[in-house]
């Protein structure tokens, strides 16, 4: 089992981003003091009530303090980018990172996101498969044609190719079956969100083995996820501890509207401790590596993402769960 930090890049309204720069480079430092192999950052736009940093100029400088550690976005909204940039971007962080980088793709699921970048949702998903072959031709050939509905590459050159022979692997999002098979198809691991349960994790990792066998495809080597984490004091419950922070995410989320079917607000209001139990990993040190096992065992996850702050949540307490951490990766190695 593999740990890794998936960083937390969003702040209340209002408050002082001035020092948040330097408390993310220090959790970087702790995170690989504390023997993380990896990190990764989302990507939102027009984020309100949340201010959010972008992913590729942050991950561009915490790179310098991550050396040796896997560094990637988790994930881009490919749709609204334009997959030439994200092959030519992510390829400059594959030498950032001497070959280390890592590519979270995704779909985007807020409608604000599309309508203000001026695509259309119901494209998502044709943009997102085509892009992904974009990227791919960048990465592997050395003149690049595609003639597709969204993108048009007239035999160029990329700028230049991954250090990584063939590029960086790409984990792809999506907490539903048919993503999951989208994965299956087109990416080198299927990356779960916090939403999905343990069982269903179990669940749909199985999916996704048995699609790639039916497509003749190779097995892949990791099986990722991402969790909220936090390492409790010892004293009291763990939950209590971070209780606040953590609902004021999830409650922004909801916030964002019930027409994705992401966050399902009404859980998150009517029993936040249950909805909690079954997606976050939380207790003492002890607990805490009894869940990560539990994943390994039940799902076959071999890498979790842990976050460990979110909007509110002082830096103090985030760096004490990444030192705890550091005694949890030596009960599950």
């Amino acid at each position: 089992m593999q740990l890794g930090l998936f960083m937390a890049t969003q702040w209340r309204q209002g408050a002082d981003l001035g020092p948040e720069l330097d408390n993310l480079i220090e959790q970087v430092r702790a995170a690989r003091a504390s023997g993380l192999v990896s990190i990764m950052v989302g990507q939102h736009f027009v984020s309100g009530p949340l201010q959010m940093f972008q992913s590729m100029p942050l991950l561009a400088r915490l790179a310098a303090e991550a050396k040796g550690m896997r560094v990637g976005p988790g994930l881009l909204l490919l749709p609204l980018l334009n997959p030439v940039v994200v092959a030519e971007e992510c390829a400059t962080l594959d030498w950032l990172t001497d070959g280390n980088a890592i590519i979270g793709l995704g779909l985007g699921y807020r409608h604000e996101e599309f309508s203000s970048i001026g695509v259309p949702f119901k494209e998502r998903v044709p943009r997102f498969v085509e892009g992904v072959a974009v990227i791919r031709k960048m990465w592997r050939d050395d003149v690049v044609e595609h003639s597709g509905r969204f993108h048009t590459v007239n035999k160029v050159q990329a700028s230049l190719k991954p250090k990584r022979p063939g590029g960086p692997p790409i984990w792809m999002a999506g907490d539903v079956e048919v993503a999951v098979k989208r994965a299956a198809r087109l990416a080198d691991a299927w990356m779960p969100s916090p939403m999905v349960t343990l069982k269903s994790v179990g669940k749909l990792n199985a999916l996704f083995r048995d699609t790639r066998a039916e497509l003749g495809l190779p097995a892949v080597a990791e099986y990722p996820i991402i969790r909220e984490c936090h390492v409790g004091s010892g004293v009291g419950r763990a939950i209590d501890e971070v209780r606040e922070p953590l609902a004021y995410k999830y409650e922004s989320y909801a916030s964002w509207g019930e027409a994705s079917g992401f966050v399902p607000a009404d859980r998150i209001r009517g029993d936040f401790d249950q909805f909690a139990a079954s997606r976050f990993i939380i207790g003492s040190e002890n607990e805490v590596a009894d869940q990560i096992a539990a994943y390994g065992a039940e799902t076959g996850t071999n890498h979790i993402l842990l976050r460990v702050q979110w909007p509110g949540l002082d830096q103090k307490t985030a760096l004490r769960t990444l030192e705890r951490l550091g005694r949890v990766v030596e009960k599950v190695k």
